[in-house]
């Protein structure tokens, strides 16, 4: 590895830390976890990383075996990163990190952009599987006319891709960014409906199962005062 920051520790989570814990290393690995990608690809995922930046953070993760090149076989042979088997198996860490940071979200301050990537990772995140076995249903999530995407349950496993799907239950429109309300139980389906916050094309009974199949569960609430043994 080029980087020479090290914590001097002969520790796994130390030696995890050093190979994907510079700043935007574990956004790439998000991106590269749905799949190969170019270099273009990853910087309009990440509008705010310097070109310098995103360079040095695949070097480094190429050289610590977690990213690899490959050429792609069509005409144009063109170049795409994307996670070898060592990098693939941080996909479950990924998504436990996401879901615990789900639930210091918020809503979106201004500036931050919510890209087609988190948007499929936002569903892997939230799935509950449990709740999904014995269930098939595919839905449609209309962001905005350019981020939309459909999840497909099938007996407890979930296959998110971009775009519409011509035999989806239901279509979700949300109005603003008050979704997340929905997913983390400040806000039932009828709420949602009955305020406008969002739009639906299918039965309503399917929104109130997705509230059950893509959940944020609640963060606990920090005690008051001192805390005594």
């Amino acid at each position: 590895m080029t980087t020479t920051r090290t914590y001097g520790q002969f520790c796994g989570l130390a030696r995890a830390l050093e190979i994907v814990g510079e700043r935007w290393s574990m956004l790439v690995i998000r991106d590269l976890v749905l799949g190969p990608k170019r270099y273009t690809d990853l910087q309009r995922g990440l509008p705010r990383i310097p070109a310098s930046i995103l360079s040095s953070r695949l070097n480094e993760l190429e050289q610590a075996g977690v990213v690899r090149r490959r050429v792609l076989p069509q005409l144009d042979a063109g170049l795409v990163y994307e996670l070898t088997e060592y990098g693939s198996e941080l996909d479950h860490i990924l998504l436990d990190l996401a879901l615990w940071g789900a639930r210091s979200l918020g809503y979106p301050k201004d500036g931050e952009v919510f890209t087609t990537d988190a948007a499929i990772l936002a569903l892997y995140t939230t799935f509950q599987e449990d709740a999904a076995k014995g269930v098939n249903v595919t839905y449609v999530l209309r962001h905005s006319d350019s981020l939309i995407v459909h999840a497909m349950v099938d007996d407890g496993a979930l296959k998110v891709s971009t775009g519409d799907h011509p035999a989806a239950d239901l279509v979700i429109e949300p109005q603003g960014p008050e979704l997340i309300d929905l997913v983390n139980g400040d806000l039932t389906a009828a709420e949602a409906m009955a305020s406008g916050r969002v739009r639906i094309e299918g039965e309503f009974a399917h929104l109130e199962l997705f509230t059950k199949l893509f959940r944020i569960p609640p963060k606990p609430e920090p005690a008051e005062g001192l805390s005594f043994p």
